[in-house]
C-alpha cells in the first residue's frame, strides 16, 4: 500500500451505491454461471482487472481501495498488472481479466482478430508515444531508419505510431527491421547498441531519457490513440452491476488525479520504481488526464485514421473489412454515461 493517503468515498458515491442496492440487485441475476456470494447483492463473487503504469488512474483505483471499498467482502477483487498493451489483450483474451487497460488501437487490433471486448471508459489522452535513439546516435528523422532495426511491442501503441512515423517519412515495415520484443527489452536493446532506434511507451522512455540520455527524435501527439479501458463482452452482459462499480471508481480516482497530480505521480514513481521527477514529467506533460471518460465520437476518428495502417500491415487476417466491423462494435457507453451524469 502506497504512503500516499487513502481517499475516503464521498457521501455521493456512497449514495449510489445505495440506489443501485435499491434499484433491486438481485442475488444471482445475469450471473453467467459465476455464482455469487452468498446474501451478496452482486452478481459475482469475483472480479479480476489490471493495473499498469501507463494507465495512472488505474494506480489510484487500486492504491485507494475504491473498487474494493464499492464492492465490500462479498466480492473477492483480484488485481493483475499489465506490462503493455499487447499483454492487456492477451489477459482479456484468455479470460484471466474481467477488465484491461490499452491503447486505444491495440483494443481495435485485438477486436479485429477476434477477441470479444468494449471500451467501457477512456482513462486518458496520452502522449505516450516516440520514436527514441541513443545519445550517440547519428539518426535525427524518421527517414534515416531505411535499413536500421528498431525494437516495437506488436499490438501495442507504440508500434502503431512506428507504423504511421514509417508511412509519413515514406517509408515501410519492409524498410526497417522490427525487433518484437515487450517495451522494457526494447529499451535495454536501445541502450545495449542491440538495434538503432526504439518505438518507446511512458514511463519506459522518460526514464530512458533522463538515466541514459535517449533522445526522443519524432514526436506527434496526433499518432498516440487514447487510453482505452476495456471489458469482455461476458463480463459487461452478464455482471453489468460491477462494470457499472468500476467505471465508476475510475471516474472517482480521474478527479481525485486532477485536483493531486503530485499525489498521482508519486504513485507512478512506487508502482514503476522510477525517478520521482520522471514521474512528474509523464503525469504533467505527457498524460492528459482532463478527458472525458465517455467512449465516443472523438475515439473512433482516431481508430478510423489508423485502421488503413493496420489493415496494411497484415496483422489482421481479416483485412480493413474486419477493422471496420471492429470500429463499429467496439464502443459501450453506457456505464461512463452514467458515472459522469
Amino acid at each position: 500500500m502506497s504512503s500516499i493517503t487513502r481517499r475516503i468515498i464521498p457521501a455521493t458515491a456512497l449514495a449510489g451505491a445505495m440506489a443501485l442496492l435499491l434499484a433491486g440487485c438481485v442475488q444471482g441475476e445475469g450471473s453467467g454461471g459465476d455464482e455469487p456470494a452468498e446474501n451478496s447483492e452482486w452478481s459475482t463473487s469475483t472480479l479480476s482487472l489490471d493495473w499498469a503504469t501507463y494507465n495512472p488512474l488505474s494506480l489510484v483505483v487500486k492504491d485507494q481501495g475504491l473498487i474494493e471499498e464499492a464492492l465490500g467482502e462479498s466480492v473477492e477483487v483480484e488485481w493483475q498488472q499489465s506490462a503493455g498493451s499487447n499483454k492487456a489483450n492477451e489477459l482479456l483474451r484468455s479470460g484471466s481479466v474481467d477488465v484491461g487497460s490499452t491503447a486505444g488501437s491495440a483494443a481495435l487490433f485485438a477486436r479485429a482478430n477476434g477477441s470479444p471486448i468494449k471500451v467501457i471508459d477512456i482513462f486518458s489522452q496520452p502522449e505516450w508515444s516516440a520514436i527514441v535513439v541513443g545519445p550517440d546516435s547519428d539518426i535525427t528523422d524518421v527517414a534515416q531508419l531505411k535499413g536500421k532495426s528498431v525494437a516495437a511491442t506488436k499490438g501495442t501503441d507504440p508500434y502503431f505510431f512506428l507504423l504511421q512515423a514509417l508511412e509519413e517519412a515514406g517509408l515501410g515495415l519492409d524498410d526497417v527491421e522490427v525487433q518484437n520484443v515487450q517495451h522494457a527489452d526494447g529499451r535495454a536493446l536501445l541502450d545495449g547498441g542491440s538495434v538503432d532506434a526504439w518505438a518507446g511507451l511512458d514511463p519506459i522512455m522518460a526514464a530512458a531519457e533522463v538515466e541514459s540520455g535517449d533522445e526522443l527524435v519524432y514526436r506527434n501527439v496526433d499518432f498516440n490513440t487514447y487510453g482505452f479501458l476495456n471489458a469482455t463482452e461476458e463480463f459487461i452482459t452478464d455482471h453489468a452491476d460491477v462494470a457499472q462499480v468500476v467505471v465508476d471508481a475510475y471516474e472517482e480516482a480521474r478527479a481525485w488525479a486532477i485536483e493531486h497530480p503530485e499525489e498521482t505521480a508519486q504513485l507512478l514513481a512506487e508502482a514503476a520504481s522510477i525517478d520521482p521527477e520522471v514521474a512528474k514529467t509523464v503525469i504533467d506533460e505527457r498524460s492528459n488526464l482532463d478527458v472525458s471518460g465517455v467512449p465516443g465520437d472523438a475515439q473512433i476518428e482516431v481508430l478510423r485514421k489508423i485502421s488503413p495502417i493496420i489493415a496494411e500491415s497484415g496483422d489482421v487476417s481479416g483485412g480493413q473489412e474486419a477493422l471496420d466491423e471492429a470500429i463499429d462494435t467496439i464502443v459501450h457507453d453506457e456505464f461512463a454515461i452514467k458515472a459522469t451524469e
